[in-house]
């Protein structure tokens, strides 16, 4: 790949997260309502995005559709998540995007293929994968 193209698709870890975000709740072909919103409320409380602007949002959740609907687009934005994040965010990339997979209650087939496909590229292991589902089947429980 030329440098220009990587410097061109090289994206923040802030980026990847959103990314991460979209990416699963648009693998079912549906983003919901309340996978926009709990996407919006990540991006303002969690402490990984302190310095995040959050009015970029609507223009990173358009780039990251863009590449999904090129050639081997889940492909690309996998490759570039994983790349963008440091070691340390990589369980909380996972968390993420689990809780925006299950916040509607179900986990559609598609959207658990694109989970796996981002928990192999993030180098997260299954004991590791398994528990993260688990916290947030927990945070999620209704009455």
């Amino acid at each position: 790949m030329p440098a220009s193209k990587s410097r061109r698709t090289r994206i923040s870890p802030h980026q990847a997260l959103v990314y991460a975000m979209i990416l699963v709740a648009g693998s079912d072909r549906d983003i919901s309502g309340k996978e926009l919103k709990l996407i919006g409320r990540k991006s303002r409380q969690l402490p990984v995005f302190a310095g995040f602007d959050d009015s970029a949002l609507p223009a990173i959740a358009q780039e990251c559709a863009v590449i999904l609907h090129t050639a081997d687009g889940v492909g690309r934005l996998v490759a570039m998540i994983s790349s963008a994040l440091p070691r340390h965010l990589r369980e909380t990339c996972y968390l993420c995007a689990t809780e925006i997979a299950a916040i509607d209650g179900r986990v559609p087939p598609e959207e658990m293929r694109t989970l796996q496909r981002l928990r192999v590229a993030l180098g997260i292991d299954r004991l590791a994968a398994a528990a993260l589902e688990r916290a947030t089947q927990a945070r999620l429980a209704t009455l």
